[in-house]
């Protein structure tokens, strides 16, 4: 987003120049995402046979992921954070040379990747899952972006720290006691891939190390692989617990409810990777039956926190004359892009969730395991519900950030709305094939048979999908653009009243619910408990040995 001097719609402990350079980045690799996802929705289709290359179409599939995955989420939860940090602390950023570094180290590991990646040196998706390895620039990019990311969080635990100082006793705001449980999440979530790529990857592209063990990669990588869902997803529940209810005219329903779904979602989302490895001969079936318990766990704090939002909106409809047993979802403010935006990703979530309870189930996971299920599933928790409310936040900083409102809130939620459609009219179909037993991970369906013959009603929705959300992106963009140049002067100045308050205040809180101390020991323990064993018996055994242990 545009750099703009500081005036009243952005003081100067805001650094726009800081928050619209990472925002920046993630649209333009959200953008550029977008176009290669609509190639593989072509490609994969079997409609276009011109179109058909395996070494094209994996490394279109490999950027796309990165691009979404690493690079959308990691830029735009910096730009958040600095922006939360700034407003809802209301003082200056703890060393904003520092946090240039966070952006300038990411971005320079993002050049590299993106070199390897479209030049089709690096053609392994995103998932680290040898013996598929890539260029040694690849891994080297992917850890400066890491590097990245760990500075900026070391520039949100100081921001914390210094206002905790500054403020004894004093509750920390919600919106920066949510950034700051993200911060914990990911530092302790980003060990796992970064001692897979520093110790076994990168080594092995350079030539230093002969061999690798593929167990013990792909268990350090299950460290990483299902808490990074969450990191995405923090920015979404902050903006419905902190900005939605404000925007929607009303107050939060409870503070300490939404400080309890942050720290559970910090806590019982990390030792829960082994799901994604049901199918692997390396761990044991006790390991991944607790690793099952723990992913179900997972559920808490998204129904604590569909219930606390949803309350926080009834009493904004009763407040704008809503009655009835349902006459208050009416009186919503549906014109307002992060209501309406909200409303769509509630129900992408309740979808999407359905069937990670399926992924999660031991015994059923089976069946969807390795088809199209999964990828149905993952686009529409994380390209439906995450992205949708990247949107809405987009478009609820912007004026800030610019000084300049939009003219009209119409194209933002056509845009919002046709995301929506979109992303049903692609994931409902990859479910569907899913349990046809199509095979993720393949770049054409060649097979001539019956139940490939099933397939292709479902790939021409798929394609319409994707054409629908390119649009949808497009229309996103130029939103933007729009804004920036023809809108009229914000008179929306940023700062902490533009965060809702609760309708009990707050004016103490268990330490439990004020620090994360406490919950820093948990998560370790947890880990141990979770992680020790499975990874010590590589060291121990060898992964082609039997694991006698069990936890039955």
């Amino acid at each position: 987003m545009a750099a703009v001097a500081p005036t009243a719609s952005a003081p100067r402990n805001l650094s726009p120049g800081l928050i619209s350079a990472n925002l920046w980045v993630a649209i333009g690799a959200f953008l550029l995402a977008i176009v290669l996802g609509l190639y593989q929705t072509a490609e994969r289709s079997g409609l276009f046979a011109w179109l058909e290359s395996a070494e094209l179409y994996f490394a279109s599939t490999s950027t796309h992921g990165v691009l979404m995955a690493f690079v959308l989420t990691t830029f735009f939860n910096m730009g958040f954070g600095f922006y939360v940090a700034a407003t809802s602390l209301n003082r200056p950023l703890w060393n904003v040379k520092l946090a240039w570094w966070s952006f300038w180290i990411a971005l320079a590991g993002v050049v590299l990747a993106a070199y390897t990646l479209l030049t089709g040196q690096a053609s392994v998706m995103y998932t680290f899952y040898p013996p598929q390895i890539a260029h040694s620039l690849f891994y080297l990019g992917l850890v400066l972006v890491v590097a990245g990311s760990w500075v900026w969080c070391l520039q949100m635990l100081m921001c914390y720290r210094g206002w905790k100082r500054a403020n004894p006793g004093q509750p920390v705001p919600l919106a920066m006691y949510g950034v700051t449980a993200n911060t914990i999440l990911w530092i302790w979530t980003s060990i796992g891939v970064a001692t897979e790529v520093l110790f076994q990857l990168l080594p092995l592209s350079l030539g230093i190390i002969d061999t690798i063990d593929v167990g013990l990669a792909r268990t350090l990588f299950a460290w990483t692989l299902h808490p990074i869902v969450y990191f995405w997803l923090f920015p979404a529940y902050i903006a419905m617990y902190t900005m939605l209810p404000k925007i929607a005219g009303g107050r939060l329903f409870s503070d300490e409810m939404a400080r309890i779904a942050f720290i559970m979602l910090m806590v019982i989302s990390l030792p829960i990777g082994f799901h994604h490895l049901y199918m692997d001969p390396f761990l044991a079936p006790g390991w991944k039956l607790l690793h099952a318990f723990g992913t179900f766990m997972v559920v808490l704090p998204t129904l604590l926190t569909g219930f606390t939002v949803i309350a926080s909106l009834e009493i904004a409809g009763r407040l704008h004359g809503g009655t009835g047993l349902f006459g208050w979802i009416g009186a919503l403010p549906w014109r307002k892009p992060m209501m309406t935006a909200a409303g769509l990703a509630l129900l992408m979530l309740t979808i999407g969730g359905f069937g990670g309870l399926v992924n999660a189930s031991y015994a059923m996971n089976a069946m969807v395991h390795n088809t199209a299920w999964v990828t149905g599933h993952f686009h529409l928790i994380f390209g439906g519900s995450v992205v949708i409310m990247y949107f809405a936040i987009a478009y609820c900083l912007w004026p800030k950030l610019v000084g300049k409102s939009f003219k009209s809130s119409k194209p933002l939620l056509w845009q919002l709305w046709l995301w929506f459609i979109g992303m049903l009219v692609l994931t409902i179909p990859w479910h569907l094939l899913g349990l046809l037993g199509q095979p993720r991970r393949i770049s054409t369906s060649v097979y001539d048979s019956p139940l490939v013959q099933q397939w292709q009603p479902m790939a021409m929705w798929m394609v319409i999908g994707g054409v629908i959300l390119t649009l949808s992106a497009l229309l996103f963009a130029w939103n933007l653009v729009l804004g920036w140049r023809g809108g009229a002067e914000a008179h929306d100045p940023a700062g902490a009243k533009q965060y809702a308050e609760p309708v009990h205040p707050v004016v103490r809180l268990p330490r439990l619910l004020n620090g994360f101390a406490f919950w820093n020991w948990v998560i370790l323990v947890y880990l141990i408990a979770s992680y020790g064993y499975p990874i010590l018996q590589f060291f121990l055994i060898g992964s082609q040995e039997s694991v006698p242990w069990s936890v039955l």
